[in-house]
């Protein structure tokens, strides 16, 4: 039922558009002083020369990090609703359903135009008769959502890179309804299942899963891929957001609670300041090159990305509502 869209259960939340302004603008100037920075751009040497903007720019990685867990946030509110209100769970069908009609068309058509137009263009007309298998298994595999599963096809013809992400989105997609009810049920237990299993992969990308990583590279035996690609390839896999889309998912179900009761002055502030740290720990963290924990620092981004999403859904400050809900970011 149309019912059970997100907007139809709890209305518009009009500062994650402003935060998903913040997400794009900040992955497109970071690819742009990528693909730019030998160019002799002006603004690209603006970006990146500036002591201010540089680490701004040079974290655009972060803006994906950003995009799963808003996503997280707000796919899993009509689970909540209904449990609040006594309602059985949201069909699963009709939420697949809406997720098809919302990326699946506008992707396919980029699809085309890559395979079709781009690749031609750029490779020459006779590519796709000089490497037919490659052209086709990426067509396929882009076509399913599963071209971040190879590094044959996780480039995208090294035309359109940033098109993994929306791989993991898609695939994140095909578990909600399954995964989400755990949460409504055993919130915390849920919680700590994906962080231990993104905390394994983790662990696993840098020192096992052998068989995989083995598989992978038997695969792509005849384009001789070495190792620490592959293992780079499965760092950038569903397994390792798991944590990104649980801490968006509760988020979500507090946001839901925040906004059913008044909060006294002193929890908005509190959230400020812990917006402001978290801030000041993101800093840090680009500043020592993401190794702020070691090991362990993959943790960091999503769980201060997440207290500044956080606070762009509750913060009281006119200002930051305006330029969220209705400045050119929204």
């Amino acid at each position: 039922m149309a019912a059970e869209s997100v907007t139809a259960e709890v209305g518009r939340i009009a500062p994650l558009d402003g935060l998903r302004g913040i997400a794009v603008a900040w992955v497109i100037a970071f690819h742009v002083c990528i693909l730019r920075a030998k160019l002799g751009d002006p603004w690209v040497e603006m970006l990146t020369t500036s002591r201010f903007l540089e680490p701004i720019v040079g974290a655009g990685y972060l803006g994906v990090d950003l995009f799963f867990l808003i996503s997280g946030f707000l796919l899993a509110l009509p689970w909540f609703v209904h449990a609040a209100d006594g309602r059985r769970a949201p069909s699963a069908r009709e939420f697949y359903a809406r997720r098809v009609r919302r990326i699946v068309p506008a992707y396919y058509v980029q699809l085309v135009v890559l395979f079709t137009v781009v690749l031609p263009l750029l490779l020459g007309a006779g590519y796709w008769r000089s490497d037919l298998y490659v052209y086709l298994f990426n067509a396929v595999a882009h076509a399913l959502f599963l071209h971040n599963t190879t590094p044959l096809t996780s480039g995208s013809m090294q035309m359109n890179g940033a098109l993994w992400t929306l791989a993991v989105e898609a695939q994140f997609y095909l578990l909600i309804p399954l995964v989400v009810p755990l949460f409504v049920r055993w919130t915390h237990a849920a919680v700590a299942a994906s962080l231990a299993l993104a905390a394994l992969w983790h662990l696993g990308v840098h020192d096992g899963l052998d068989g995989l990583v083995a598989a992978e590279i038997a695969i792509g035996k005849p384009w001789g891929w070495p190792e620490p690609v592959v293992r780079y390839l499965l760092l950038h896999q569903l397994p390792s957001y798991l944590v990104h889309f649980a801490l968006g998912i509760v988020l979500g179900r507090a946001w839901l609670r925040w906004r059913a009761r008044d909060q006294p002055r002193i929890e908005h502030w509190l959230v400020g300041i812990a917006a402001a740290c978290a801030l000041a720990i993101l800093h840090r963290l680009v500043a020592i090159n993401g190794l702020l924990l070691g090991d362990l620092s993959w943790i960091v981004p999503p769980l201060c990305l997440g207290t500044l999403l956080f606070w762009g859904v509750t913060t009281r400050l006119s200002i930051a509502r305006t330029l969220l809900s209705k400045g050119a970011l929204a």
